[in-house]
C-alpha cells in the first residue's frame, strides 16, 4: 500500500527586504558606535578651531573694536570658529577602510538600499559635529558671549553649524568612494580653505574691498556666517538665516550630486 505525501511549496518570497529605516537604523548605529570608539579622532579637530579663536581674539580684538569697525569681535569670530570646527568632519575614513578591507563590497552583495549606506554615514556625521560644535560654544559663552536670541538660539546656533558641516561632508565621501585612498581622503579639507579665507572671517562683508568683496559675494561660507552672527548680536534675522540655509542647501544639492555619482561608479565597478 502506497501513500502519497503533498509538500506544500511556499509560492511568495522566502524572505523580505527589510525597510529602509531598518537600513538606515543598521548603518548608522554602527557608524555612531564608531564615532565613540575614536575619541582621538576629535582632539585635533577640537583644536583647530579653538586655537584660531583664541589667538584670533587676542591679537585682533583690541584694534578692531577700537576702530569701530567691530564692536564685538568675539561674537563676531564664534561663528568662525564653529564652521571651522564641523568643515570636513565625516567617517569618508571610515568608508575607505571598509573599502580597502572588502567590507563594503560585501554590503553591496546584500539588498540593503544603496542610498542609506551614505545616509547611514551622515547620521554619524551629526553626532561628530554636535559633538564638536558644543565645546566650541561653551567656550564661547564662557569668554563673554552672549546670544541676542536667549537658550534656542544657541540649539539653532548648533543646529545651523551642523547642516553645514554636513552639507561639506559630502565631498570627502566622494573622494573616498572614487578613489578608496586614506592620503586623498585626509587631504579633502584643502577644498575648504577658498572657502575659510576668502569671506567675512576678519572683517565684515561692507569693509572688504575690490577681488576680495567680489569673491565673498559668491562665497556660501559668507552668508552662513551672517547667519550664525545675527543669532548672537541681531536676534532673529530671518532674511539672513534663510540666505545662510539657501548656501547651505545649494553646497549640499552639489556635494551629495558627486558622492552619489562616486557611488554609482563605486558599485558599477564591483
Amino acid at each position: 500500500m502506497s501513500t502519497t505525501t503533498d509538500t506544500a511549496v511556499p509560492s511568495g518570497p522566502l524572505a523580505h527586504r527589510s525597510s529602509i529605516v531598518h537600513d538606515l537604523a543598521t548603518v548608522a548605529q554602527r557608524a555612531i558606535r564608531g564615532v565613540f570608539r575614536e575619541p582621538e579622532f576629535f582632539i585635533p579637530a577640537l583644536i583647530v578651531p579653538v586655537f584660531f579663536f583664541i589667538v584670533n581674539v587676542g591679537a585682533l580684538q583690541d584694534f578692531t573694536e577700537q576702530t569701530g569697525i567691530i564692536t564685538d569681535f568675539k561674537a563676531f569670530q564664534l561663528p568662525v570658529s564653529i564652521v571651522f570646527a564641523v568643515t570636513g568632519v565625516s567617517r569618508a575614513s571610515a568608508l575607505v577602510t571598509d573599502i580597502q578591507g572588502g567590507y563594503f563590497d560585501r554590503l553591496l552583495l546584500t539588498p540593503i538600499r544603496r542610498p542609506t549606506l551614505l545616509l547611514g554615514l551622515m547620521a554619524a556625521d551629526f553626532v561628530s559635529v554636535v559633538m564638536l560644535a558644543v565645546p566650541v560654544l561653551m567656550l564661547g559663552l564662557v569668554l563673554g558671549v552672549r546670544f541676542e536670541t536667549g537658550v534656542i538660539g544657541m540649539l539653532v546656533f548648533v543646529a545651523y553649524g551642523a547642516a553645514w558641516g554636513l552639507a561639506f561632508a559630502g565631498f570627502p565621501y566622494a573622494i573616498a568612494l572614487k578613489t578608496g585612498n586614506p592620503a586623498a581622503v585626509n587631504s579633502s579639507f584643502i577644498l575648504f580653505f577658498p572657502f575659510a579665507f576668502l569671506t567675512t572671517t576678519f572683517l565684515p562683508k561692507e569693509a572688504l574691498t575690490g577681488w576680495l568683496s567680489t569673491v565673498a559675494t559668491y562665497n556660501p561660507v559668507t552668508y552662513v556666517l551672517d547667519g550664525l552672527r545675527s543669532l548672537i548680536s541681531e536676534g532673529w534675522v530671518w532674511e539672513s538665516l534663510a540666505k545662510g540655509l539657501a548656501a547651505t542647501f545649494a553646497l549640499m544639492v552639489l556635494s551629495f550630486g558627486l558622492a552619489s555619482a562616486a557611488m554609482r561608479g563605486r558599485i558599477k565597478s564591483s
